[in-house]
């Protein structure tokens, strides 16, 4: 819980400054900027995961919290399936729903909300061509990214629709009455 309270208190510019600092500058693991390769891709990546995943964790555990009290995971523990059973075959499953939905939009999120890091670490990104083309009143490529936005958004949406239905079978995608 640590992890995912710090996940989402430190701004993830603010994150990707410190892991600059720290694995870059001082100890000289990673390149500080620049786009040159996968190294280059770690830190920029790790910047912007930590609050994702921080957010999950956190909406995780609370769904575990709530699915394990359930009813029906004290009659899969009375059956006599072992602890790891239950969760795996149980409670892991009626809890992915709900992080499917939050996911999925992140995803969209973590898309857009990336000029920042990308600005710190000196990446040639579609968020940085978002802001010059504002700057510079290019309004065609303003609307063609903002079309683009919407249009990841809106297939985000329906991946995660589809996905309910292979996660929970009860969850009907053709509209059929029961």
């Amino acid at each position: 819980m640590i992890f995912a309270i710090l996940g989402r208190s430190i701004p993830n510019f603010v994150f990707a400054c410190l892991l600059q600092f720290w694995l870059a500058y001082k100890y000289q693991i990673f390149p500080i900027a620049l786009w040159d390769g996968f190294s280059s891709s770690i830190l920029p990546t790790i910047a912007l995961a930590m609050a994702p995943l921080a957010q999950t964790a956190r909406f995780m555990r609370t769904e575990m919290v709530d699915v394990l009290n359930s009813d029906y995971i004290e009659l899969a523990r009375s059956k006599g399936d072992s602890r790891w059973q239950v969760v795996a075959k149980h409670a892991l499953r009626n809890s992915m729903i709900p992080i499917i939905t939050i996911i999925g939009p992140m995803a969209v999120d973590l898309m857009v909300g990336s000029l920042v890091v990308e600005n710190i670490f000196a990446i040639p990104g579609i968020g940085e061509q978002f802001v010059r083309s504002i700057l510079t009143n290019d309004y065609p490529t303003i609307m063609g990214l903002t079309m683009l936005y919407s249009v990841m958004l809106v297939v985000i949406i329906l991946v995660v629709d589809i996905l309910y239905g292979f996660i929970d079978p009860r969850i009907r995608l053709s509209g059929e009455a029961n």
